[in-house]
């Protein structure tokens, strides 16, 4: 008796592709889109920041000021909405994904880079409270599917998987500096595992691994300086040990920070279905919001709007550092400011969501500092993972993000760091839950 003819062929095994002399031309392959990605990604990163300095110093500098204008702020956040709604309405891949909704890893087209970047060039380059590391992902994913498609024009959709979650790794490092960071956020964020996990893992490792020597250098190549913008460790105070009063506090921050983020996600949800109803007036408003909280701090702190401003990686070692100049009411303005321009950009601009997260995260650490047995350096550092999970969701890359940045303060951080996090994010999952139950209630 024959076999039924319509049975379903069996699914390839991934430990025969792995040991195939295939595989082993896919990996070559991917060092080479890794270093062609790590370029792209600085070349991406080096333009936003000298467009941050063309915008808030070098034109008002040539108009005579000697410092940027509280109206300055008005003008360059208002027209920054325009570019990210022509790309939203107008090119393809709607600008990227929406931020309000976490960090998404998916697949790029090609033809949807330019409006990614265009979006993200306007958002970064021009203050908006969001970071950099959703549109890297986007366009290192892009740039690689083109780069294969260019090779080979009949590429299988399985291989173009491949390099273009390559691609993102390759990427991503160049934010984070660490190939190991890149990998977990990525692999966590798009819910990679099971059989296929070895056969993205090792090509994105390849990619990540090789393109940053193109920062790091080799031989007498002294490499590419990403100083400026990508994350490096904190400067931390030694910190020796742990207490239960410390577990305590971390405990009570994990269920604080889950309340705070919960606020923070449903402004930046409401946004999100708001803002493109009309995004040639709404986005540029939103724009001028983010632009009168920045004032507002800066009008009732001694510190600059910059703080409000931007993602937060390049003023978090001087947040963290000059943690002492830093009064509770100034903490809690900034904590406030930077949340609620956070809020508002979630919904209406594009970008990543984990790198004010991570300056919130730091800056209610400096100001949990001041309680009774709990020290700056665990404090930081577990505001960071806190306010990571409790947004993006991704409990072992908030782990990895806050370990990697405050790695100076020692290991005796890290159980704290586990136990706020596993808190945070049991609550956030907690609330979810019951903010989706009334709801459902209430349509019904």
């Amino acid at each position: 008796m024959t076999g039924d003819s319509t049975a379903p062929a069996e699914a390839p095994d991934p430990g025969a592709i792995l040991r195939s002399r295939g595989f082993v031309v896919l990996l070559v392959f991917a060092a080479v889109v890794g270093i062609i990605v790590s370029f792209v990604g600085w070349g991406f990163l080096e333009l936003v920041h000298q467009l941050q300095i063309l915008a808030f110093t070098d034109l008002p500098r040539e108009l005579g000021y000697s410092s940027v204008p509280a109206w300055w702020y008005l003008v360059v956040l208002g027209l920054a909405g325009f570019p990210v709604a022509f790309a939203i309405v107008r090119l393809p891949g709607n600008g990227g994904h929406v931020p309000a909704h976490g960090l998404q890893v998916g697949s790029t087209e090609p033809n949807m880079v330019p409006g990614v970047a265009l979006a993200a060039f306007a958002t970064l380059g021009l203050g908006l409270v969001l970071g950099p590391e959703a549109p890297l992902i986007a366009i290192g994913a892009g740039v690689a599917v083109y780069t294969v498609k260019l090779a080979r024009r009949n590429a299988q959709p399985q291989l173009l998987l491949i390099m273009g979650a390559a691609g993102s790794f390759a990427a991503i490092s160049v934010i984070f500096g660490s190939p190991i960071v890149a990998a977990v956020l990525v692999i966590e964020a798009s819910g990679l595992g099971g059989a296929m996990l070895p056969l993205i893992l090792i090509p994105g490792l390849i990619a990540a691994g090789v393109g940053s020597l193109v920062f790091i250098g080799m031989a007498n190549w002294t490499g590419l300086d990403t100083s400026a913008y990508s994350l490096g460790t904190l400067p931390l105070p030694h910190f020796a040990h742990v207490t239960w009063e410390q577990i305590a506090w971390t405990i009570a921050l994990g269920l604080a920070g889950a309340v705070i983020t919960q606020v923070v996600r449903r402004i930046g949800l409401a946004g999100a279905g708001f803002f493109p109803t009309k995004p040639f007036v709404l986005v540029p408003l939103a724009g001028l919001t983010v632009a009168a909280l920045a004032i507002l701090f800066e009008e009732t702190t001694t510190h600059g709007a910059n703080e409000v401003l931007f993602s937060g990686q390049e003023a978090l070692p001087g947040l963290v550092g000059n943690a002492a100049t830093w009064s509770l009411g100034a903490l809690a303005m900034v904590m406030l400011c930077k949340g609620l321009a956070w809020a508002v950009c979630l919904g209406s601009f594009r970008g990543g969501p984990t790198f004010p997260a991570i300056y919130i995260g730091a800056a209610g650490g400096i100001a949990a500092s001041h309680l009774p047995g709990m020290p700056l350096t665990p404090a930081v550092a577990v505001g960071m993972g806190i306010m990571v999970v409790a947004f993006l969701k991704l409990p072992l890359s908030a782990i990895i993000i806050a370990t990697a940045l405050t790695v100076s303060g020692g290991l005796a951080v890290d159980p704290l760091i586990i136990i706020g996090v596993v808190v945070a994010y049991l609550a956030t999952l907690g609330l979810e839950g019951r903010l989706g139950a009334r709801a459902a209630a209430r349509s019904t």
